[in-house]
């Protein structure tokens, strides 16, 4: 039986990635952990604390039974218990005494995690730098390509479909240039003993804990973070801002595929949106996805910020609960980048339609404009009065705007044509699209410096 969409056979493909699924399997937990195993050993056979050979037997080791720990895992409650058990019954007698020295369970399981939400950070990085690229090459390719702009869902007033385009650039910039602050958060090491202070190792503890987080190629902090986990909170709620970023893309990539919109389309692939009852259907899969994984991250980031209230120095529960929660946050990121990646890269664009449906209000698109000519004879709110009526004229004769407009006396001597001109729209929009690009470039520098 699966529980989770992410782990099914039949929805977990679609939901997640096979990449970040990899990087989060048991085989790559249970490698994890004895990485931080060995590395600790490394760390005290440099100090003389425990024998010099110890590091080399815990990595000649024999692969692990996930499922034999896991069913071990239920009567202890954590699957450290039976991970040390087992790799001390594969070393001598003289090393198993000294394998896992000091150690608590979640200085193994949290170290291990924040080796697995490595990986996973660069999965991360990788898209969000193609999403950057795609998104850049389809503003500028439509820098000039105008279309409606729309408030409340409803017509607004000209502008280009680039700068659409830059506001979503815009919007998954910002959001990715957090990406080496939380990396520098959370991949740090975590090596405290029972209540913190790293006791059994008496005065070498903070010389290990240096030793050991260098061996790791992780940060280290000034006291335990057992019971502070911002570090997990503030990764789980950027996770889910990375969702928000591209959902807002989807959000308007969906309503633009409609029937009565129809201005693009998601890339086609046979087979790809199609009905089980509706041969003609092209759904808007990609915008599915990403939508659903962004539903879905609110309650698995608030989990993580709950777990930050944590019972003296080992809460009951309150870790355990993140075990539910970032992993899945990780696995619908990494699905919702594919979709959007895709759709950077491949949307198909009707400029025409677009075209099409700027005059499909019978000019109204342009009102604020009108007015705002109108204006500068007979003031702002008499002109915007005057609009105004004349808007409700041509919803109810379907004449155009223009010809309402020019018909009134108001207007009498006033040139109109500038205000239903399409290019100071263009123009308008133009440097705000090279801004958002400009600004993605200097995102991407920066998602290709090395961690760390």
């Amino acid at each position: 039986m699966t529980f989770a969409a992410l782990d099914s056979a039949l929805l977990g493909p679609l939901s997640a990635t096979e990449e970040m699924r990899a990087v989060f399997a048991d085989e790559a937990r249970l490698r994890a952990m004895l990485t931080v195993e060995a590395a600790l050993a490394r760390a005290q056979a440099g100090l003389g604390l425990v024998p010099a050979t110890l590091p080399a037997a815990i990595a000649a080791t024999a692969p692990l039974d996930a499922a034999a720990i896991g069913r071990r895992t239920a009567l202890s409650a954590v699957p450290t218990i039976p991970f040390v058990k087992d790799v001390q019954e594969q070393l001598p007698a003289e090393l198993e005494r000294a394998f896992h020295k000091g150690a608590t369970t979640q200085d193994i399981m949290d170290t291990a995690l924040v080796l697995q939400l490595r990986p996973a950070l660069d999965l991360v990085a990788a898209e969000l730098d193609a999403i950057l690229a795609g998104l850049s090459r389809l503003a500028a390719a439509h820098r000039a390509t105008p279309c409606v702009g729309r408030t409340y869902a409803q017509h607004a007033a000209p502008l280009t479909f680039g700068y659409k385009v830059a506001v979503w650039l815009a919007g998954v910039s910002e959001v990715a240039e957090r990406l080496p602050e939380i990396r520098r958060r959370v991949l740090v090491a975590s090596l405290a003993g029972p209540v913190g202070t790293l006791a059994a190792l008496g005065k070498d503890g903070p010389a290990v804990l240096e030793a050991f987080a260098a061996e790791l190629g992780l940060g280290s902090t000034s006291i335990a973070w057992h019971t502070r986990r911002a570090r997990m909170a503030e990764t789980g709620a950027w996770l889910a801002t990375v969702l928000g970023a591209v959902a807002k893309m989807a959000t308007d990539i969906a309503h633009l595929c409609s029937t009565e919109v129809g201005e693009v389309a998601e890339p086609y692939i046979p087979g790809r949106g199609g009905s089980s009852a509706m041969p003609h259907k092209r759904n808007p899969v990609s915008c599915t996805v990403i939508l659903a994984a962004q539903a879905a991250s609110r309650g698995y980031a608030g989990i993580l910020a709950d777990s930050m209230v944590a019972l003296h120095e080992r809460p009951a529960g309150a870790w355990h609960a993140e075990w539910h929660a970032l992993p899945p946050l990780f696995g619908l990121v990494s699905g919702a980048l594919r979709e959007a990646r895709g759709l950077a890269e491949g949307l198909t664009v009707d400029a025409e339609r677009m075209r099409a449906n700027i005059d499909l209000t019978q000019g109204l698109l342009f009102a604020d404009a009108a007015a705002s000519r109108l204006g500068g004879t007979m003031g702002r709110e008499a002109a915007h009065a005057l609009v105004e009526h004349a808007a409700g004229e041509v919803r109810r004769s379907g004449r155009p705007l223009r010809a309402v407009l020019e018909a009134m006396p108001e207007a009498q001597g006033v040139a109109l044509d500038p205000a239903f001109d399409l290019t100071p729209s263009i123009a308008a929009a133009g440097p705000w699209v090279d801004r958002a690009i400009q600004e993605a470039d200097a995102v991407r520098a920066l998602l290709a410096t090395p961690a760390g």
